[in-house]
């Protein structure tokens, strides 16, 4: 029974492993999308803005849209961000100390 037991707990353990690394993969994949569109946009993207399209940024940190804030001004219109993550000084997410998620500013969007 402790076998079985053991088992168990060692591949749920391996299934929630697995899953956070798979979500991690994705935001780091999703974040540098968004960081291409933003500070290298291609022309298409430019031309879609200025006819008055918006991006809806989302999951990037405070930091980088500070970033955004200093060097993409002009086109700071075309621009929504959501789930914005706050970080500490060292650029770390910060994380709620009751529940271990990330601290996401309140966008009104829920």
């Amino acid at each position: 029974m402790e076998n079985t037991q053991t088992h168990i707990m060692r591949t749920a353990v391996v299934l929630a492993s697995t899953i956070m690394l798979l979500c991690a993969a994705r935001s780091v994949a999703a974040s540098n999308w968004q960081e291409k569109l933003l500070f290298n946009p291609p022309d298409s993207q430019l031309k879609l803005e200025q006819r008055g399209r918006i991006m809806i940024y989302d999951g990037l940190t405070d930091k980088q849209i500070a970033k955004v804030l200093d060097t993409q001004f002009d086109r700071i219109e075309a621009m929504m961000f959501v789930r914005t993550i706050i970080t500490n000084e060292e650029g770390n997410a910060m994380l709620d100390s009751e529940t271990g998620l990330v601290i996401v500013e309140d966008d009104g969007c829920e």
